[in-house]
């Protein structure tokens, strides 16, 4: 999967002549947008990247949550599809796989209410096609220094302990050293000196119905000077997100193909903006789309050889839920 060799060269040309612009690129990398941050129309596309935005601040205040109506694949489906998945793992082709699901919802608000009510790092609107509240960074660069936050590990913030249930288990502890072996390797292919500066933290989202508790890890490279002329080489390399496909990458990629019933579309692709000096993007997850005037909430897990069917399933759904203030 690479990204376009249009899409490629205009990320570099306008980081070459540092004119700020917004980059939006689905997961299959073949539908993607590029546009500096003069022609962006607001009826359009409205983006927030942890406070860099092109909205007034929250001008929608929702109830003390955002209600929604959840139609979730059955578990015999779900089950199917996991159980493929441990075959491939058993043949050795696999070792993490994130399945995602599209699961059917309704909602009395509008997706560019969402937006305005959503509380996240990080959130999106696009053309009323979807709306994307993430709390995960995929990479910033900073000061010729470029920088991933991989996320791995969710628990219900209400479970006494949590903290300390999400850090001592073992599957969880496992996936997320994959994933962050994952994503310093991929550093390695676009910078230095790649180093792991902090490992499984804790973060805590307050969702519609409760807190829940995510974990991540800070990795950091040393880039060239003149990296702002090759920032679509850069993400060309880095894509897709490790953290939503799964390792190794490109044999995982193609076991999702196989296995998935949805298109991903825009959903688990990445997003970002370029102010001229620095890089901060995101993972697309916490995503609903609208399709033939429906609303879809597209979700997922990260599968492992020692992955629990019933309790993936159950954290599939757990996943859908709005973020609000």
């Amino acid at each position: 999967m690479k990204i376009s060799h249009v899409v490629k060269e205009k990320m570099n040309l306008l980081g070459q002549k540092k004119i700020p612009f917004v980059f939006i690129i689905d997961y299959q990398e073949d539908t993607s947008v590029v546009i500096p941050l003069s022609e962006i129309n607001t009826d359009m596309l409205l983006y927030d990247f942890e406070g860099i935005s092109n909205t007034e601040s929250r001008t929608i205040k929702s109830e003390k949550s955002i209600q929604l109506e959840v139609f979730p694949v059955d578990y015999t489906t779900y089950l199917n599809q996991f159980n493929r998945i441990q075959h491939e793992i058993a043949s050795g082709n696999t070792y993490l796989l994130n399945l995602t699901t599209s699961t059917p919802i309704k909602s009395k608000y509008s997706l560019k209410e969402i937006f305005h009510c959503a509380k996240a790092k990080y959130r999106l609107w696009l053309d009323d096609k979807f709306v994307c509240f993430s709390p995960e960074t995929f990479v910033k660069i900073i000061d010729n220094k470029i920088f991933s936050y991989p996320m791995k590990g969710t628990i219900d913030g209400s479970i006494p302990n949590a903290e300390s249930i999400i850090l001592s288990d073992t599957k969880e502890s496992s996936e997320h050293y994959t994933i962050v072996d994952l994503i310093r390797n991929d550093l390695n292919l676009v910078s230095k000196n790649v180093t792991v500066e902090q490992f499984r933290y804790i973060e805590k989202v307050e969702t519609h119905s409760g807190s829940i508790l995510q974990v991540s890890s800070r990795i950091s490279g040393i880039l060239n000077n003149n990296w702002n002329m090759h920032i679509g080489d850069i993400f060309d390399k880095l894509l897709p997100a490790g953290s939503i496909s799964g390792a190794p990458k490109e044999r995982t990629i193609e076991i999702i193909n196989l296995t998935e019933t949805h298109s991903r579309g825009f959903y688990t692709g990445i997003a970002g903006i370029f102010d001229g000096n620095t890089v901060n993007s995101m993972v697309m997850i916490r995503f609903i789309e609208k399709n033939d005037n429906n609303y879809y909430y597209k979700s997922g897990g990260g599968i492992t050889s020692m992955s629990d069917a019933r309790k993936e399933y159950e954290e599939l759904i757990q996943k859908i839920y709005v973020p609000v203030y």
